[in-house]
């Protein structure tokens, strides 16, 4: 057989063998369409629309860990150093009744080496422990949930002390025309503390606030009405841009003992924020007291003190950051301390 009739044959039998596949044929199933997930910029940065709805939401959170030191910060040890993670959900709707928020933030905390030594912490402030930080529910400038008040605001830097407890589950109302708010709350004060008192009966608390921004300018002020102890307090907070920094302003005033505010009968702070580099800011900032602590359920005493400080912000990289923290403070009668952290963050 020559090479010419080998060929042919060969040709001829890949044709029969083609023809019979053919008729059997497997033809692969259509694949199913699939929806990307797609980018909704209408509530910031971060946010993309649930697959199938018009719902947008976004994750965010940070994982921290600090140590901080004082004179006797954990029994006989000055110092004392946790963990903190927190996760958050974000979810928003536009309605034709405005903008619709539902907000969980969960917070862990790890202050012992043992995972067997946890405890759920009601404060939501160290210990070992998973909880609920906040969780809430908005639509338009109605928000009910548990969630930070206007009295967790306070001035940039760590050294003010402008409140005592800022962690309510709340009914507010917020009216909002940007340069321009105005809102007022209704706070439960069940397992709150007061100075050394702990508040175990479901009594409540009103908040009244008001806020504008002209161009640098930031003003805001706040009162608060405990009425299970008939006292409230009063709180203006105002910041200015002045050269290269913020300058910012503050006074508080209690008529006694309450919810909102129970460090001292009164209290003026002061702070000048710098941003020094693109990445670096340092804020010194002082304050006085005017009778400051308790001395009975709703009576402060009859020292005076003053607290001076600096604060030091770091970015080292795009969601790495680091904070410092140093407070002296002198009190009547008492021996003057040292306080302060220092803290390392990566956000997301």
């Amino acid at each position: 057989m020559n090479i010419k009739s080998l060929l042919i044959g060969s040709a001829a039998a890949l044709a029969a063998v083609s023809g019979a596949q053919a008729a059997d044929a497997i033809v692969a199933a259509e694949p199913e369409a699939m929806e990307y997930v797609r980018v909704c910029d209408a509530f910031g940065t971060g946010f993309f629309y649930i697959p199938g709805t018009e719902t947008c939401l976004k994750f965010q959170g940070y994982v921290r860990f600090q140590t901080d030191f004082g004179r006797d910060k954990t029994g006989t040890s000055d110092w004392d150093s946790f963990t903190r993670a927190q996760f958050e959900i974000d979810t928003r709707t536009d309605t034709e009744l405005g903008a619709l928020r539902g907000f969980i933030g969960l917070r862990g905390n790890a202050d012992t080496g043992s995972a067997a030594a946890s405890t759920t912490s009601g404060s939501g402030d160290k210990g070992s422990a998973v909880f609920v930080d906040q969780a809430f529910i908005e639509l338009g400038g109605l928000k009910v949930g548990k969630f930070y008040s206007w009295w967790d605001d306070g001035l940039s830097g760590e050294t003010d002390e402008l409140a005592s407890n800022a962690l309510f589950n709340s009914i507010r109302y917020t009216y909002d025309a940007g340069s321009f708010w105005a809102g007022a709350s209704v706070d439960e004060h069940e397992g709150i503390t007061v100075g050394s008192y702990n508040e175990r009966d479901n009594n409540v608390g009103v908040a009244l606030g008001v806020g504008a921004k002209f161009d640098s300018v930031t003003l805001q002020l706040i009162g608060g009405y405990d009425t299970d102890r008939e006292n409230g307090s009063v709180r203006l907070i105002a910041t200015a841009g002045v050269g290269p920094g913020t300058l910012g302003l503050s006074g508080v005033w209690a008529s006694g003992a309450n919810a909102y505010y129970n460090v001292s009968e009164w209290a003026v702070a002061a702070e000048y924020a710098i941003k020094a580099t693109d990445k670096l800011k340092i804020t010194p900032g002082f304050q006085y007291y005017g009778s400051y602590g308790l001395v009975s359920w709703d009576e402060f005493s009859n020292n005076d003190a003053w607290k001076a400080g600096l604060t030091v912000d770091y970015k080292i990289t795009d969601g790495l950051t680091t904070k410092l923290t140093a407070n002296y403070l002198d009190i009547d009668n008492r021996p003057e301390q040292w306080t302060g952290f220092v803290r390392l963050q990566r956000s997301f």
